[in-house]
């Protein structure tokens, strides 16, 4: 199998895309969506951007390297009665089966930056993209002080060196690697735009239970505490992560969690 597919669909992240629903919702209000726009969410999930994009009218196909999210967001598209959005499998480094030229927005929020080959990552968003139309990247930004980022600085840690030629995802959130990508599918640097913009991550749960969750859920973190069982640092682990989501609760109430963490926003627009 696929790495990256056997990694995303290790644990189960509807789990966690649960305490990312808000976050999601306000993102796509601000997309300028109307009725009928052609929409690729990339790197969907389980349809935390996809089916409030479907709600404004959006016409969205949400493709995801892990068939279980596929799975879990074309039952959940039904259960909303949103019959103008589907999800089927894919692999956002090789989208061989959607055509030019095809949609008026490509949206992929902590998505794609995960695929492996992020040159050709690029080139594919941009296929697909209409002229005139746009693409919208969410990315984790490296070194960044705030939860998701410090996640991974944590879990790697722990993690056995990655493999040789290996990219990280977190080089998406730095400016200078997007321009040279979009540069390599033909943007010019002009057409893309950055800003730093906020995910917040609710739960009505205190930060523990969420630890729990990215403990049992999510593919990363789930794959680092396998490597520090295996070195007896299990525990160590754990309480860096506990730590972690502790100070960074802004909830004033102890039973609820809601952490910020910080990602570019970057906005590539296609010639017309």
């Amino acid at each position: 199998m696929n790495p990256n597919q056997a990694l995303w669909e290790k644990g189960d992240f509807t789990r966690i895309a649960e305490s990312m629903r808000e976050s999601g919702e306000a993102l796509v209000a601000g997309l300028g969506i109307t009725q009928g726009l052609k929409l690729l969410d990339l790197g969907c999930g389980d349809g935390t951007t996809a089916l409030p994009a479907a709600r404004l009218g959006a016409d969205v196909l949400g493709v995801d390297i892990a068939r279980n999210l596929v799975e879990a967001g074309n039952r959940r598209a039904k259960e909303h009665g949103l019959a103008s959005c589907r999800f089927q499998h894919g692999d956002a480094s090789d989208l061989r089966e959607l055509a030019d030229q095809t949609f008026d927005l490509v949206v992929s929020i902590f998505g794609a930056m995960f695929a492996p080959r992020p040159a050709d990552v690029a080139k594919e968003m941009v296929r697909v993209t209409r002229p005139g139309g746009r693409i919208v990247m969410g990315n984790w930004i490296p070194n960044d002080p705030t939860l998701v980022a410090q996640i991974l600085r944590i879990s790697s840690a722990y993690s056995p060196p990655p493999p040789e030629g290996f990219v990280s995802p977190m080089t998406w959130g730095v400016e200078s690697h997007v321009i040279e990508r979009f540069a390599g599918a033909g943007i010019p640097k002009e057409s893309i735009s950055f800003v730093r913009d906020t995910f917040t991550f609710s739960v009505p749960a205190p930060p523990s239970e969420l630890v729990s969750d990215f403990r049992r859920y999510y593919g990363p973190t789930m794959n680092a505490f396998e490597a520090a069982e295996k070195n007896g640092r299990a525990e160590d682990l754990a309480n860096e992560l506990e730590d972690l989501f502790r100070s960074q609760n802004k909830s004033p109430k102890k039973d609820a969690t809601s952490i910020p963490a910080t990602f570019l926003r970057v906005t590539v627009t296609r010639a017309r």
